[in-house]
């Protein structure tokens, strides 16, 4: 076998400690992607497709599964922090590793400024009378000492974060299936599918929109790839954990929508408030906005804790490449990269920023920035394996024990599926600003990764005529 030309990547990225375990890496992907997405982002969704959303959720999922397993493929080959813009680096050009590093660091920045900023409105549930800035700085500057401590700090509080988010689901699609097949009340049923506007009430079209919803809902599941640097035993525990997640994520977003559409009509439930709150409120359920209102606060926190900590290894790795400042490729003592994680804060500045000059359309503004960096990052996973695959093969690379079926066929269905969605939103006046930001973002990285080439190699060209200058002299 000839050898691993992956293997420098690896090189220049060690020293981030490998202290996350199994059931860890499990959770965070499952965290990640039960968020907002979820418990506020399926209310969107469900008042663009009404009870189609099913299928635009279940059409998500097939362009979820169909990227893990790309991405499982190359994680299992190549554990590192970089992950998918490493990958995209070595296997198609400097210029796709430079443009997915730097595209999915910016929307994890812009993506932790919502987050942060949803924890001040979910708190004044509680303290209405506390500035929401106040809460802000509480809860960055806990969750920043938690991503600084160690990685093993991060893990630990990222399970927990994520378990009582699992358990809250679990425990809402058991009330859900008690009501509708014991004593709940004669409105709740399958008539609600088709009653106020049958099945598909907005068309076709109103269900391919919502699809573009639920992917961002599923966004976040591919942070397992880039953990698989500080992985113990990633060849065993990256497949793992890709998998179980994956089929959680699909079991709880399918039944949980299944269930809430019976209970409830889908025009309550696809309103501003989360539908999960709708269905409790419809129950009567004592107590219920304040258990809901933890536990969307809890989400967003786990949201933020695991943005933080990704975007901080995207920013190292890119610092690794020589793509940005060497000091953000610098270490504590605990394997932990300080200066990196303290840049990849900034998001919190601009959206505590954009919240107070431009309340209306700060929040619109930050997703539609964040979407485009997180579908580009995704289409670009599907454009490199089809590269991986090939010069993998090419160069004798190992037996791995996990591969993507159907390559190249399964992997190009992806890549057209979330191209025709992500395209489709230029007709959507509600998610217009995705590609009529994302395209001038792409130009502006582009432009900034040549003028990077041209510095870089001059500063290259003057080390080569250094040593002559020694000699002459």
């Amino acid at each position: 076998m000839k050898k691993d030309h992956f293997q420098d990547i690896m090189e220049r990225e060690k020293g981030l400690h490998r202290g996350l375990t199994t059931p860890q890496l499990s959770m965070i992907a499952i965290g990640g992607a039960i968020g907002t997405g979820l418990f506020l982002g399926s209310g969107l969704a469900i008042g663009q497709a009404g009870p189609s959303v099913i299928l635009s959720y279940a059409i998500g999922a097939i362009v979820a599964l169909l990227l893990m397993g790309c991405l499982a493929e190359m994680t299992v080959a190549h554990p590192t922090s970089g992950s998918f813009g490493a990958y995209a680096e070595k296997y198609v050009n400097p210029w796709a590793g430079f443009t997915v590093r730097y595209s999915y660091w910016f929307c994890l920045i812009c993506a932790v400024g919502t987050e942060v900023t949803a924890v001040a409105v979910y708190m004044k549930y509680w303290f209405p009378t506390v500035p929401g800035a106040v809460w802000v700085l509480l809860f960055s500057a806990v969750l920043i000492f938690v991503n600084a401590t160690s990685v093993n700090m991060f893990g630990r509080v990222e399970y927990w974060f994520s378990l009582i988010k699992v358990i809250a689901i679990v425990g809402f699609i058991f009330l859900a299936t008690y009501l509708i097949v014991g004593p709940g009340p004669e409105s709740i049923g399958p008539q609600n599918y088709t009653n106020n506007g049958g099945f598909f009430p907005n068309g076709l079209w109103g269900m391919w929109i919502a699809i573009f919803i639920s992917l961002f809902s599923y966004l976040s599941i591919e942070m397992i790839a880039v953990s698989a640097g500080e992985a113990q035993e990633p060849e065993k525990a990256v497949p793992i954990a890709l998998r179980s997640a994956v089929i959680r994520l699909i079991v709880f977003y399918l039944a949980t929508l299944t269930l809430m559409l019976m209970i409830v009509p889908w025009k309550d439930a696809g309103g501003d408030k989360s539908p999960f709150v709708a269905v409790m409120e419809s129950l009567s359920i004592p107590g219920a906005g304040g258990i809901m209102n933890f536990i969307v606060l809890i989400a967003a926190l786990s949201a933020m804790n695991s943005q933080l900590y990704i975007s901080t290894r995207m920013m190292f790795s890119l610092s690794r490449a020589k793509y940005a400042p060497a000091s953000f490729g610098k270490l504590s003592k605990r394997g932990v990269p300080v200066t990196a994680l303290i840049l990849s804060t900034i998001g919190i500045t601009f959206a505590t920023l954009f919240t107070i000059f431009s309340p209306e359309t700060a929040f619109t503004t930050m997703i539609s920035l964040s979407s485009f960096g997180a579908m580009f990052t995704w289409f670009m996973i599907f454009v490199t394996h089809l590269f991986f695959r090939k010069k993998w093969n090419e160069i004798g690379g190992r037996q791995l024990p996990v591969k993507m079926i159907g390559y190249p066929y399964l992997t190009i269905l992806g890549a057209l599926l979330l191209a025709a969605v992500v395209l489709s939103t230029w007709f959507s006046p509600m998610f217009e600003y995705t590609l009529i930001l994302g395209f001038p973002w792409l130009i502006l990285i582009t432009i900034a990764y040549f003028i990077w080439k041209k510095a870089n190699a001059k500063s290259s060209s003057d080390l080569d005529k250094e040593p002559n200058k020694h000699i002459s002299s």
